[in-house]
């Protein structure tokens, strides 16, 4: 890739797990029973058909890593599980309280903060009280992500009785440098047995999840990751460039400075080194930022044209419904998005007093749903169109004058009725979805809200 494309495109830009993405979400149009009534008709018209999704944020961590963003507690008090727990059960009885069937259950995930800060006894309580009320989709996949130092063969063992037969291992980089600077030592050794326990209680899919871009990585740092991940050979990978917003997160991501981070330049040499040497041990890049191999789901679903797209990231399957499930989770019905309060005394308080702890959100207008559905298409499938699915807006013209010079440039073909990003513009997706983000185009942000692009 050029030096001259990756100055031009390399600019702050959403990551588009949503449509319109959160910054422009509409406060005024928005209120709980708003968002209750938008979860209502989604349930109604899907629960049956495909299922509801779940996604539980599980915020406790011993230590701060300084590259995550993620809604996180630092504690080593084990004490905070019982409660967190009883609070996520209580927060999904009011949710059920909504619905007139018992929810079918096709997807869960469990994220963090850490989730196997939790006990095994205690995951088993969770999610046994979550699974009381429901039914299972005959095809339903539970995953979660698990710490290479603190994931026990009994957490494995725990959630696989339980259903779960996919797990996530945190890896980043395995450089000793690197690690000290973001705070996540973790040796080889300790992924290698996680990796290879998973394996032999009987999971069907483990994943590694790997940055790029981080302070002080080099693009040996880099080659030596991805050689030490082909040793052990995980079903599938989350490349990611690591995002920088310090002003966003806080503290959490100023343990080092700017001038650690590597350039545009080189952070797209890193993914490009990466993706050349995962190829070789036959890993295909799904969508933006994840290769899996040709057995693992996510490649099977990308195969056959079913790949999708929400605050989880890609996944493998699709239901019209999700919920969000503790502090700072994120809730989407198609028809609105809803998002938790961050703090945990607040989540608590709102509980008690039977309220769903819901501080914000959006319900999404007839525009909106367009344009979503464009977006979920390019980041998808790499190609949209606009006659017949009804998918055309009054500032289509617009959209694709901003696509022209791209077009130039072979990052896209521009057909009478679709367009379709070429291999050469598939790392510049998040730009061409820019050009359909008719709220971003309305009102350009006066400070940085976004990580950036490359």
């Amino acid at each position: 890739m050029s030096r001259a494309l990756i100055n031009k495109y390399n600019i702050a830009g959403p990551r588009y797990t949503s449509y319109p993405t959160v910054p422009y979400w509409n406060q005024d149009t928005f209120s709980l029973n708003n968002w209750k009534g938008s979860l209502v008709k989604s349930f109604k018209e899907s629960n049956k058909s495909e299922g509801i999704s779940l996604y539980i944020h599980l915020p406790f961590c011993e230590s701060l890593c300084t590259f995550c963003g993620c809604n996180k507690r630092i504690t080593k008090q084990h004490s905070v599980e019982s409660p967190y727990i009883n609070a996520v059960l209580k927060e999904w009885q009011l949710y059920l309280q909504l619905f007139n069937e018992k929810p079918v259950i096709k997807e869960m995930h469990l994220g963090g903060g850490t989730p196997t800060f939790f006990s095994p006894e205690n995951l088993e309580r969770l999610i046994k009280g979550i699974l009381e009320d429901a039914v299972l989709a005959e095809d339903y996949e539970f995953s979660f992500e698990g710490h290479p130092n603190n994931t026990t063969k009994a957490h494995l063992e725990a959630l696989y009785n339980l259903g779960f037969r996919r797990v996530s291992f945190g890896v980043q980089d395995y450089n000793e440098t690197v690690q000290k600077a973001i705070h996540r030592v973790q040796p080889f050794e300790n992924v290698k047995r996680v990796t290879e326990l998973a394996y032999e209680v009987g999971y069907t899919s483990v994943g590694h999840d790997i940055i790029f871009g981080l302070p002080f990585q080099t693009l040996e740092h880099v080659k030596e990751t991805i050689l030490k991940t082909k040793e052990l050979l995980p079903d599938r990978l989350a490349f990611y460039s690591y995002a920088h917003v310090p002003w966003i997160k806080g503290n959490g991501q100023r343990g080092f400075s700017d001038t650690d981070l590597p350039s545009a330049e080189l952070k797209r040499a890193q993914y490009e080194l990466g993706k050349e040497l995962l190829a070789e041990v036959g890993y295909h890049e799904i969508g933006m930022d994840h290769f899996a191999l040709k057995s693992d789901a996510l490649y099977k679903s990308m195969e056959h044209g079913k790949l999708h797209r929400n605050f989880m990231g890609y996944t493998a399957s699709k239901t019209q419904a999700m919920i969000g499930l503790g502090v700072s989770s994120i809730s989407d019905s198609w028809y609105g998005f809803a998002q938790n309060v961050k703090g945990i005394k607040e989540y608590y308080q709102l509980l008690e007093k039977n309220m769903i702890p819901v501080y914000r959100g959006h319900i999404l207008n007839k525009e909106d749903l367009t344009i979503r559905r464009h977006i979920l298409n390019l980041m998808c499938g790499l190609k949209t169109e606009w006659s017949a699915n009804n998918l055309s807006f009054p500032e289509l013209p617009e959209a694709l004058i901003r696509l022209k010079e791209m077009e130039t440039d072979g990052l896209l073909t521009i057909n009478s009725n679709s367009i379709e990003v070429t291999k050469k513009g598939q790392p510049f997706v998040r730009n061409i979805c820019m050009a359909f983000d008719l709220l971003l185009q309305r009102k350009q942000p006066n400070t940085q809200l976004f990580s950036m692009t490359v």
